[in-house]
Formats: structure tokens, sequence, C-alpha cells
């Protein structure tokens, strides 16, 4: 008589998403697995880690549209609700630099949302068991640029995100946080804790210092559409 399969740990799973229909997607794809149970979903950042407070996953999957839109010490605020937790960030593309940035930060995996549906269930129980998931394609990049950080320092311009240029170009432009918070959906506060971040990380007090900082390390900055420009 073959002995019985030793029962799989039960894996508590928050899914963090703007899109409702990737939300349904991966908690139904979940929902036939015997191991892994979505707790609960979340469509912001400041959802998330109220629903993360209360109930305590094992796994957060966070869109990275919610990440950019968060505070940096989102994922240490995860850290402290949920000691163990782990957190992957979902993407439907991200470069290397940037998956860096957040690996970095203390999350523990990458996935694109265009892989193969077993995959998300794969991820799920390699990153459980303290194991590292990144596309296949990025982690030999990924080595060297961990390699090089290691050996040198980055410079503070090089840990801004993508979110966080985008507002400093706003901001070269003279925008107010109104207008900028209005222009990127978000939330006037939520501009200023970017600003706030932003201030830390390049060593700056306020904005016309933020200005002139930009100018002068010559900062690689996305252009502000003229569709978007200011009344």
């Amino acid at each position: 008589m073959r002995p019985s399969r030793r029962p799989r740990k039960k894996i508590r799973v928050l899914i963090a998403d703007r899109e409702g229909i990737f939300r349904l997607g991966l908690k139904k794809l979940f929902g036939v697995e015997d191991d892994l149970r979505v707790v609960a979903e979340a469509e912001s950042a400041p959802h998330a880690l109220a629903v993360t407070k209360s109930f305590k996953p094992d796994l957060l999957f966070v869109q990275v549209e919610i990440l950019a839109e968060a505070t940096a010490d989102f994922l240490a605020e995860v850290r402290k609700e949920v000691p163990t937790g782990k957190v992957v960030v979902t993407a439907s593309a991200l470069t290397e630099n940037e998956a860096l940035q957040y690996m970095q930060a203390g999350a523990s995996g990458v996935i694109l949302k265009s892989v193969e549906a077993p995959l998300f269930v794969k991820c799920a129980r390699k990153v459980v068991e303290n194991e590292i998931w990144l596309p296949k394609r990025s982690v030999a990049q990924m080595a060297k640029l961990l390699e090089v950080t290691r050996q040198r320092p980055p410079r503070p311009a090089d840990t801004l995100t993508r979110r966080e240029k985008t507002i400093i170009s706003y901001l070269m432009q003279g925008w107010r946080n109104r207008e900028i918070a209005q222009h990127l959906s978000i939330t006037e506060q939520t501009v200023k804790n970017h600003l706030r971040t932003i201030y830390d990380k390049v060593g700056v007090s306020d904005r016309l210092e933020l200005v002139l900082y930009a100018i002068h390390k010559h900062l690689e900055l996305p252009p502000i559409q003229r569709a978007e420009a200011c009344p």
C-alpha cells in the first residue's frame, strides 16, 4: 500500500490589483488548488495595507501600478504587519532595473501577467518556501545587476521610481500638487507622500531644491504629453 501524500501547508493569499478581471481570474485559478486560499482582495495601496492588517496573508500578489502609487515604505509596512509574509510584484511589463529596485526593497518575486496560468501557482509555492521568483529572461541580467550594486552603492537618482520621476517632470513645468493628482488619478495626499520620499532620497528639503537638483544632475525624466498640459 502506497503511503498517502502529506497535505500541503495552507497558503493565505491576498491579491492587490486595479483590474477586477485579473483578481477574479487569479482567485479562480487558486481556488482549484487545495493549498492556496485567497483571503482578501484590494484595488489600492491603502486598501492592501488595511486588509493585510486584518487577514495576515502569507503571500501578496501586488500589481506594479499599486506599488507605484504607494509610499516608499509600503513593503516595510507589509513586513511589519506580517513578518513572514512574502510579496510578489505582478506586471504587464517591467525592466530588469525596475525589477531590481522592487527586489532590493523587499519583494520576493516578480511575475509577468502574460505567463501561463500554472506558473502563478508554482510561483506562489516557491516564494512561500523562501525561493526567489523572476522571469527566466531576467535571471542572468538580474544577477549581473545585483553584483554591480553590491560593489557600488546606487546614486540617489538611481533609486527613484518611474512614478517619482513622472512627478518631478510635472514639478519642472510648475504644476501644483492638486493638478498633478488630477492628471495622475491619485489623491493629493499621495502626491505629497511621493514628494516626501523623493526629498529623502535625493537629500533636498523643498520643491525648488528638487527642481535645481534635477537640472544639475541632468535627470532623465519622462516627458509630459501636450494633451496633459496645464491649463
